[in-house]
């Protein structure tokens, strides 16, 4: 799976994606897609990562208290 940084715009394959849908993880390990070399896998925040269409990583990935933050329905 691929996702872009949002301050460079780099892509970055995610190594485990388990860690990417994790709320309580901060950070994923990935490889940045520069070049036809393989890169050496990095930690990058998950706070500055967002899907390559620009959309942002859904709260249930980021925030380990979204339930709690949702407005209750009537």
């Amino acid at each position: 799976m691929f996702v872009k940084d949002t301050q460079d715009q780099t892509l970055i394959k995610v190594i485990d994606v388990t860690d990417l849908i994790d709320p309580q993880s901060n950070e994923i390990q990935g490889r940045q897609q520069a070049g036809e070399e393989e890169q050496p896998p990095q930690s990058y925040e998950k706070s500055r990562l967002q899907f390559p269409s620009g959309e942002a990583l859904p709260q249930c990935w980021t925030n380990p208290d979204y339930k709690l933050q949702q407005s209750p329905t009537p």
